[in-house]
């Protein structure tokens, strides 16, 4: 069973992979908050984005999984918010990397780009990764600076 929590947020075009996501943390016995949307109602992703990277800044939250259509709106929402380190992915070779070079910590996801399946082996890879550290560590102190 993971030791980490992680944070799920999406928009209407994310709510299918974000709740394909869902269930295979709950299968996995991993702890999540589901921060919404909940229906396929239209709504704003920058809100959705702001709960989950507020829940990882807090500490309420070790990692962040964002799901909107194409991931990006998400993605350049989160990056807005200190500490957040939020990568859109698609592929698996950039779902292992961000997190062992860049140790991200949200993972940002489009539902309109890949299907609940892939959702679900990209969110268990970049949970599962560790960061690398060692001559990393510096690259990530530097994103830091205000």
């Amino acid at each position: 069973m993971a030791t980490y929590q992680v944070a799920l947020g999406c928009d209407h075009g994310g709510l299918e992979i974000k709740n394909a996501i869902r269930q295979a943390l709950e299968a996995d016995g991993v702890s999540f908050v589901d921060l919404g949307t909940y229906t396929a109602d239209s709504v704003d992703y920058p809100v959705y984005a702001h709960k989950v990277c507020e829940a990882v800044q807090n500490g309420e939250a070790t990692f962040g999984i964002l799901c909107c259509g194409t991931g990006i709106g998400m993605s350049i929402a989160a990056n807005k918010h200190k500490g957040i380190r939020a990568a859109v992915l698609s592929d698996p070779f950039s779902a292992e990397m961000t997190r062992r070079h860049n140790d991200a910590n949200v993972l940002c996801l489009g539902g309109r780009v890949i299907d609940s399946e892939r959702a679900v082996s990209l969110a268990k890879l970049f949970l599962s990764t560790p960061f690398d550290g060692g001559r990393h560590e510096k690259r990530i102190a530097m994103l830091e600076r205000d």
